[in-house]
């Protein structure tokens, strides 16, 4: 028996085993098991909306047009800047 011979044969057999429709041991025929219920999302809070519509404007605020941030500004001043005014924006 040549190669290409005992490939084919053995390729056919492998197919035939794993098309085969013998019964899953311990499920009924044709049933699946349920699917689990999908974790709820949180709920996003009044503050965390306020920061990152505040994060933004900054973002936008303070980016030259290359994309970098303008001299003397960071992501972490921005944050620090975004809080406050969330804060400030948020006290009634």
């Amino acid at each position: 028996m040549d190669y290409a011979t005992g490939y084919r044969d053995g390729f056919a057999a492998g197919m035939a085993t794993s098309m085969s429709t013998a019964p899953i041991v311990g499920m009924q025929a044709n049933a699946l098991p349920a699917p689990e219920p999908q974790p709820r999302k949180r709920k996003v809070s009044a503050y965390s909306r306020a920061y990152g519509r505040a994060y933004k404007s900054l973002r936008r605020k303070h980016t030259l047009k290359s994309g970098k941030l303008r001299k003397g500004y960071t992501h972490k001043r921005l944050v620090k800047l975004a809080h406050a005014q969330a804060k400030r924006g948020r006290k009634k």
